[in-house]
């Protein structure tokens, strides 16, 4: 208990410094954006951002102290399952080193270790192999808190429509709004949702699917899984974790399948993992993006051998290689699966399949989506033919937007901003992977800066030429507008 109440002291004590440290930055900055009036006669939001997760919330922080304040932050989930880490990630510790930043945007006082550092002290964080999962949750809020960015949890946006020259969206609460720039944070599956494999016998949409077959990445209730036996779809991070979860809860045996001989085993992520490459793929051209990102999604990343390790301590756990499913059918008492080498009865199955990018599935644009231009619009048929899964990325502008497949024929679609996991093919894994998050989000907000100045830029010079600043005018050489010679 003693050791807790030193945390929070700790706590107390690092906010205090971190929030001087950002008064010495000028925090938060003064808004220089214009006020608009919308159709409605109210003002008009400069940036909506959608969804409060890591990526969210850092955006919205950095528009804040770019001086773009007349912005709002939903989150549909409720204070505190903001993202994936108190609902459906399930590893004991975050697979990246605890040394990277990024929510802190450069602010030593609100970094992971400054954090860590104020509860457990400097050898504490010596002691540290990696961070645990609800730390970080716990440290992105402390972050929101202290930086003072707002949050409205439990507001979800249905859907975004253009009205002249803004975005008019629809919210979860039947409030509209309208704004200039729709900023779609809203997690790994905000580009197309749960990616379902397809078997003749099974249909996600079919009812009788609940409680026999769930996506790893759902929300499940382990305890209704004691004694079963469990089949997963999957050797990857995510489909290990789920299947080490249920046997923790109480799982009889949990078989993973790969249709792989063996599990991958280089994670070329790391290879690429510096500010060079993360600031400079986005800014190669076509042909250097894709070459890049199709290899990388064909290579696949192994599970972190923290995963693994876990696995192989569990008695029930084991994998399947080079058998990979044919069929699911799912009846009352089970589900049966049909692979290469036989059939298998289990009482519940999982599929650690990921997630899809399909942006004809992304319901809140559904105004815009058949004219998103694609990375298929760019390659060529061949190229598209032999890299199904990344032609179907939505190929983004300098600055995250959407561009039009047909120019002209949406109006807005620029307007709104991908910061998710559909924007790897064009600027690499900056909007969800805690590595390049400093990055991706910085460029974001910057792009949205000038988006916005250069939309007003009559305006700014309008008000340029308009102020009046005496400066002399304690002086003996004050001279009144009136009688100013030139134009000052």
């Amino acid at each position: 208990m003693d050791g807790v109440v030193e945390g929070d002291q700790g706590l107390a004590a690092l906010r205090k410094i971190a929030r001087h440290d950002l008064a010495r930055l000028n925090y938060p900055a003064a808004n220089w954006v214009p006020e608009r009036a919308g159709p409605d006669g109210q003002r008009v939001l400069d940036v909506l951002v959608v969804g409060a997760g890591m990526c969210g919330q850092t955006v919205g922080y950095g528009l804040l102290r770019e001086g773009i304040g007349n912005i709002r932050v939903i989150e549909r989930e409720t204070h505190g399952r903001e993202g994936p880490w108190n609902t459906t990630a399930r590893m004991p510790i975050l697979r990246s080193p605890k040394h990277l930043t990024g929510p802190d945007l450069g602010v030593p006082s609100l970094t992971f270790r400054a954090w860590y550092e104020a509860q457990h002290g400097a050898d504490g964080w010596e002691r540290l192999y990696k961070i645990l999962r609800l730390d970080w949750l716990a440290y992105l809020l402390w972050v929101r808190e202290t930086v003072g960015l707002k949050v409205e949890n439990g507001v979800g946006l249905l859907k975004v429509e253009a009205v002249g020259d803004l975005l008019h969206a629809t919210l979860s609460t039947g409030e509209t709004v309208h704004a200039r720039k729709v900023v779609l944070a809203n997690g790994r599956d905000g580009s197309g949702g749960f990616r379902f494999p397809s078997f003749p016998s099974f249909d996600p949409e079919d009812p009788k699917r609940q409680g026999r077959v769930f996506h790893t990445l759902q929300e499940i209730d382990f305890t209704k899984l004691v004694g079963k036996r469990i089949g997963v779809l999957g050797v990857l991070a995510t489909a290990i974790d789920n299947a080490c979860t249920a046997l923790e809860a109480g799982a009889a045996e949990a078989v993973c399948f790969a249709r792989r001989p063996h599990l991958p085993q280089v994670n070329k992520s790391k290879g690429v993992s510096f500010s060079g490459f993360q600031r400079g793929q986005g800014m190669l051209d076509d042909d250097w993006r894709w070459k890049i990102y199709t290899y990388m999604l064909a290579a696949g990343s192994p599970p972190p051998h923290e995963s693994v390790l876990r696995g192989q301590k569990l008695p029930g756990f084991s994998f399947r290689f080079a058998e990979p499913w044919l069929d699911v059918v799912v009846e009352e008492d089970g589900v049966t699966v049909k692979t290469t080498k036989g059939t298998e009865r289990f009482d519940t199955v999982l599929f650690g399949t990921g997630f899809d990018i399909d942006m004809g599935r992304v319901e809140e644009i559904a105004a815009f989506t058949a004219n998103v231009k694609l990375w298929a619009d760019v390659r060529s048929a061949d190229e598209v033919k032999a890299n199904a899964e990344a032609a179907r990325y939505p190929y983004l502008g300098r600055g995250f937007e959407l561009e039009e497949k047909v120019p002209g024929r949406t109006p807005g679609l620029g307007n709104i901003h991908l910061f998710n996991w559909g924007s790897i093919l064009s600027h690499g894994a900056l909007a969800g992977d805690i590595p390049g998050l400093f990055v991706g989000a910085t460029r974001l907000v910057q792009a949205l800066s000038h988006d916005l100045f250069t939309a007003d830029i009559e305006r700014h010079v309008q008000n340029m030429h308009a102020v009046e600043d005496p400066e002399l005018a304690p002086t003996d050489y004050f001279v009144p507008r009136e009688k100013r010679a030139g134009t000052l």
